[in-house]
């Protein structure tokens, strides 16, 4: 059996990488290339097997963004609520950026996601790692206020 087969299958092996992972992403904000090859190293698998689960997880970066990366879920729950598109066009408006982009001052990075496992409270968001539900353009708005108060 291979070692990505193993860290596939087995539960306590991936939940290793998947904190190694974290943990290497904590130290610059994303995954760079170096990251990957250092965890993939230290688990003795290929980058491109560590690349692939990095990419299939929401809460992984590989490029650097900005300080709050601002995701919008647009499952089918947030978008039989009305959510989905009505928050990521005002996000877009309100901070003139697409997903995929950061803003000009380095602070919030705009990205989609298929969901976000909120979908008894849709629409929602997560901001770095908090979850904000029961979204609306008003409660985005005091919300990016208060992520730049703490930078103001």
């Amino acid at each position: 059996m291979s070692n990505r087969t193993e860290i596939v299958h087995e539960p306590a092996k991936r939940a290793m990488l998947l904190t190694a992972l974290y943990i290497a992403q904590e130290q610059s904000g994303h995954l760079s290339d170096d990251a990957l090859e250092r965890v993939a190293q230290r688990f003795g698998v290929s980058k491109a097997d560590v690349y692939s689960v990095a990419t299939f997880y929401s809460l992984y970066r590989t490029n650097p963004t900005g300080r709050y990366v601002l995701q919008v879920c647009e499952g089918l729950s947030c978008h039989l609520v009305g959510g989905a598109d009505t928050l990521l066009d005002y996000l877009r408006k309100k901070l003139r950026i697409e997903p995929g982009q950061t803003t000009p001052d380095g602070l919030f990075t705009l990205e989609t996601v298929q969901c976000l496992a909120s979908c008894g409270t849709s629409p929602a968001m997560r901001v770095n790692d908090a979850l904000y539900e029961h979204m609306s353009p008003e409660k985005v708005d005091e919300l990016i206020e208060t992520l730049r108060g703490y930078h103001a």
